[in-house]
């Protein structure tokens, strides 16, 4: 007989930011703009996307959501690779979701590709290194919670 789940917390305060002093009066007259505070971490400071009327200089939740992905699926790829034998010296990725938004506003992901760059040590086995790739979303919180499909396009080079 297999154990439950284990539930675990995730929590954080958001607070906006955006009041100009009359608040949400008219829609143009306040400031799409908030912080995410974590007890403990510093506070990241936040707009809506510049295509909604955002400051494009801040996050904003799309920004975060593939960041969350990424850094996710790279946590879990490099547990996996160090269990595997695959020595990794380095790992950056430039991940691309595509998203659309619908004449009535409402919009969503379509999906997302990762694209990480890793370096492994000489005479890492490649194709066990890419193997790996499809074993992370079996683990990934991230990977595994959102509703629209992944994929890798992983390069490799030797450190």
């Amino acid at each position: 007989m297999s154990k439950p789940p284990k539930e675990h917390p995730y929590g954080c305060t958001i607070e906006w930011t955006g009041d100009r002093g009359q608040g949400t009066l008219r829609y143009r007259g306040y400031d799409r703009t908030w912080d995410v505070t974590t007890p403990g971490k510093p506070v990241i400071h936040c707009s809506n996307d510049p295509l909604l009327g955002g400051d494009p200089a801040l996050h904003n939740p799309e920004d975060l959501l593939i960041a969350s992905l990424s850094a996710c699926h790279m946590l879990w790829y490099l547990h996996l690779a160090s269990n595997a034998g695959i020595v990794v010296h380095g790992y950056r990725d430039e991940p691309e979701a595509i998203g659309e938004t619908s004449a009535d506003g409402a919009g969503r992901f379509l999906r997302a590709t990762l694209r990480p760059v890793i370096r492994v040590a000489a005479g890492a086995d490649l194709a066990q290194a890419d193997t790996i790739h499809l074993e992370v979303h079996k683990y990934c919180f991230i990977a595994r919670s959102v509703n629209f499909p992944v994929s890798y396009a992983a390069t490799y080079s030797e450190a």
